[in-house]
């Protein structure tokens, strides 16, 4: 979940143990508990309002991801034929291969920023 494995997880608790005394020990948990639990349920209202206003504002997902899907599915009809002619030739030109794919690659991408514009999702 955060990069932390048994073994830190064990030493963790064990310099906690001996910080605070086996009795406060619960009690420490059931407070980290309700403070995550209030985390998470302030991140959920806040995802649940940005939601509600973006369709209030007619942005919903499924006219966002309509253009991904049409883009997404030419882009398959093309690989699909080059793997046809494959088939039929027999015969394995790479380089021609890649650079179909590279040129409608490319082409997808300047398609998902014309859609997207300026707003760009951040992770």
């Amino acid at each position: 979940m955060f990069g932390i494995g048994g073994s830190e997880i064990f030493v963790i608790i064990l310099i906690a143990v001996m910080l605070f005394g086996a009795d406060k020990v619960p009690e420490i948990a059931r407070t980290l508990a309700k403070g995550m639990t209030q985390l998470k349920n302030a991140t959920d209202d806040i995802k649940n309002e940005i939601t509600r206003s973006a369709e209030e504002n007619g942005l919903d997902r499924k006219s966002l991801t309509s253009g991904f899907e049409s883009e997404f599915g030419g882009l398959k009809e093309h690989v699909d034929g080059i793997k046809d002619d494959l088939a039929a030739n027999h015969s394995l030109d790479v380089k021609s291969i890649t650079a179909d794919i590279d040129s409608e690659i490319s082409k997808a991408k300047e398609n998902l920023d014309d859609l997207t514009g300026p707003i760009k999702r951040q992770r």
